[in-house]
């Protein structure tokens, strides 16, 4: 089984212990690492005003601001702690394993590395959509492990926003296939954590769901290989799209889970 992995460059767990665990059971075939440029940030900026207006990302730009200066530290030690507990576990990658640095998943360097490494299976660990002439290539598609339980929980921020909702049932994470939809495509398997809404934030709460049930996600990745999965049926269930993060319902989120009965 040959698996290849997109992810961004910075983002520490994605980028370097994803892909020990992707080794230890299948051929990496190669791993391509995003760096986002400022055209594309500032695209994101566009995309994310036009969807919630003015007053809506001013939510978002507050909610970034408290992050960094209240929350980012505690959650780049709990990444920490995590990498070094998952490097015990996991051997390095071979060293020959072909990386393609690029902006673009999309991009025409993307899509020759993608053909010639031949890859059964591909996990996108990323925030770009992939347009079908990539994702169509390995031969058992492209999958996501998506941060939210879907179709109620789809595109961004997922467990934020079940936490938010109080919809403590659907905090965790969907494997999926890609589609030509936003989070649409057939579900295989739903994952879970225990919670602590009290000291971890979003953040922490939604690696959990993915890094605390690695040898599940392997069994199922290995089943889809073999022909054998089968997706969920989720038909009659809202489907809905979030966004990103706003201060006011972090702060209310917050609230409520004080007062949540131990």
């Amino acid at each position: 089984m040959r698996i290849l992995l997109i992810c961004h460059q910075e983002e520490m767990l994605n980028r370097v212990v994803v892909p020990r665990w992707l080794a230890s059971f299948s051929t990496l075939a190669g791993i391509i690492a995003l760096r986002e440029t400022g055209r594309q940030k500032r695209r994101r900026i566009q995309r994310e005003v036009k969807r919630v207006g003015l007053f809506g990302f001013l939510d978002v730009v507050l909610f970034r601001l408290y992050y960094r200066l209240f929350l980012a530290r505690a959650d780049r030690r709990w990444e920490e702690q995590k990498r070094a507990e998952l490097f015990d576990r996991y051997p390095e990658i071979p060293v020959r394993t072909p990386v393609l640095e690029c902006a673009s998943p999309n991009s025409a360097p993307a899509k020759n590395f993608i053909a010639q490494a031949k890859p059964d299976l591909m996990i996108a660990r990323c925030k770009v959509i992939l347009k079908e002439e990539i994702f169509s290539i390995p031969t058992c598609g492209t999958f996501v492990m998506h941060p939210g339980i879907c179709p109620e929980y789809r595109n961004a921020h997922g467990c934020f926003w079940a936490l938010a909702n109080r919809d403590l049932e659907r905090v965790g994470m969907t494997l999926l296939r890609i589609d030509r939809g936003v989070d649409t495509g057939p579900i295989f398997a739903f994952y879970h954590c225990q919670l602590d809404e009290i000291e971890d934030s979003h953040i922490i709460i939604q690696h959990r769901t993915v890094f605390e049930n690695l040898d599940d996600i392997q069994a199922q990745l290995t089943s889809i290989y073999r022909r054998e999965a089968i997706p969920i049926d989720v038909t009659g269930r809202k489907s809905a799209a979030w966004g990103q993060p706003w201060m006011t319902r972090y702060l209310s989120w917050k609230r409520a889970a004080k007062r949540r009965p131990i």
